[in-house]
């Protein structure tokens, strides 16, 4: 019980911090990222369908996109995904592809993405810590039903609480290098 205990809450913890990263590499920051496109949805023969199953995506500078479609006859409901989903780039379509330039961030929108990152770290602590007491409750479930002595508890505690904590600093060195990252102009 108890390897398994531990096991499953770094796995669970480690779930989280993945889950961080992709939040984080949705956030605009002054290069264009392919990623920032993963939320677009096409309408595609009467499916949405994420742009990069419709079309190949690329960054050809750090400030650009190139959306090939598949198809040439969805390249005008790309289009239209795009406008819609307000991103704040205006697509360029030249009959075969689609270019869009990534507007310059503003030092009032950087602080502004600074603290919507911050906000969606704290919530990757919160899940950690979330994780931690589910573990630590089941600790104590051991204890209580005599499975697990005093000494073996104290001891599970301990390592899940280091486990607790080193994935706590993950999530805070994530953090500081978005921030870093969102900050550079």
């Amino acid at each position: 019980m108890s390897a398994t205990v531990q096991k499953t809450v770094e796995a669970e913890m480690k779930k989280s911090l993945e889950a961080l990263s992709n939040e984080l590499s949705k956030i605009r920051t002054g290069r264009a990222n392919v990623q920032m496109l993963d939320a677009i949805r096409v309408d595609y023969y009467g499916n949405q369908s994420p742009i990069s199953q419709v079309a190949a995506v690329s960054c050809p500078d750090a400030r650009s996109f190139l959306i090939s479609p598949w198809e040439s006859s969805v390249l005008k409901d790309i289009e239209a995904a795009i406008v819609k989903s307000n991103l704040g780039m205006a697509p360029m379509n030249d009959g075969k592809v689609i270019r869009m330039r990534l507007p310059e961030l503003t030092e009032e929108r950087r602080k502004e993405l600074v603290k919507h990152a911050k906000k969606i770290i704290e919530e990757a602590r919160v899940s950690i810590r979330m994780k931690r007491r589910d573990a630590n409750e089941e600790l104590k479930k051991g204890l209580k039903e005599k499975t697990l002595s005093e000494d073996e508890f104290k001891k599970l505690s301990d390592s899940i609480q280091k486990v607790t904590d080193d994935f706590i600093s993950k999530v805070d060195k994530v953090g500081e290098d978005k921030e870093k990252e969102i900050m550079t102009v």
